[in-house]
């Protein structure tokens, strides 16, 4: 087996004179991989390149792959993802993957910035306020998802409706109304995230209901499930496609 023409020109995008160590150590790996995440799943579906590398980005971190991520996050910058583009995949994985698993990637997005030149902090993108934040979250959450937020306030014991207010003020408030990606973007990198945590899948439904709602269609959708399937293997791939399907019937 050799790595095929495709594959070594996409590698080469991402990692332009790269010399890997694991093509000397593990040569029947490395072409087995190369040739299938570099060649047979980028000729798939209708991703763009920052978009395949953004939606990567944000599995990695709910994965806790940091060493991949590095990896990943050269790359992404390689191909014109921006740093504000990646500060906000971070901060955008906070609230579904908890600051304890985000904190090393935000310490490691840092230091690759700032190795490459890159001032911090950068340029805030924050849009609300103490203040406000409840407010303008709670109506950006029910653009997403509807009258499903207004039954989900209904339907709360009182003594979990404070859960349903944080998801309003502190996810959708704080993280979702920021500025740096759009909403579009926002919603699909949380697709990816929660698919990649595993064992979320009714809020894996959520958001694939919400990323139609937004105008992320079902093509859209699996192209991501197919970019992410070298990093998250078959089995959470497979559940995410079975959620896809349900949703979305074909």
């Amino acid at each position: 087996m050799r790595i095929s023409e495709a594959a070594n020109k996409n590698h080469e995008e991402l990692f332009p004179n790269h010399k890997s160590t694991l093509k000397v150590t593990d040569p029947e790996l490395i072409e087995v991989f190369d040739n299938f995440a570099f060649d047979d799943v980028i000729s798939y579906g209708n991703l763009d390149t920052k978009t395949r590398l953004m939606v990567i980005l944000g599995s990695l971190i709910a994965s806790q792959t940091l060493t991949e991520y590095k990896v990943m996050l050269g790359g992404a910058l390689n191909v014109g993802v921006t740093p504000i583009e990646v500060k906000e995949i971070v901060y955008q994985s906070v609230p579904y993957v908890g600051i304890a698993k985000a904190f090393d990637f935000i310490h490691a997005t840092n230091e690759i910035l700032e190795s490459r030149g890159i001032k911090l902090p950068l340029e805030g993108q924050s849009t609300t306020s103490p203040e406000t934040r409840y407010e303008k979250g709670l109506e950006l959450e029910k653009s997403v998802f509807g009258e499903t937020i207004d039954k989900m306030y209904e339907e709360s014991p009182a003594d979990q409706i404070h859960i349903q207010k944080y998801l309003s003020a502190n996810c959708f408030g704080d993280y979702y109304t920021r500025k740096g990606l759009d909403i579009k973007t926002r919603e699909l990198l949380t697709f990816s995230m929660i698919l990649s945590l595993g064992g979320c899948e009714p809020q894996l439904k959520g958001h694939i209901q919400g990323n139609l709602n937004v105008g992320n269609d079902k093509e859209i959708l699996l192209s991501t499930v197919t970019q992410l399937l070298p990093y998250v293997g078959y089995p959470r791939t497979l559940n995410a496609i079975r959620c896809l399907n349900e949703v979305i019937p074909e």
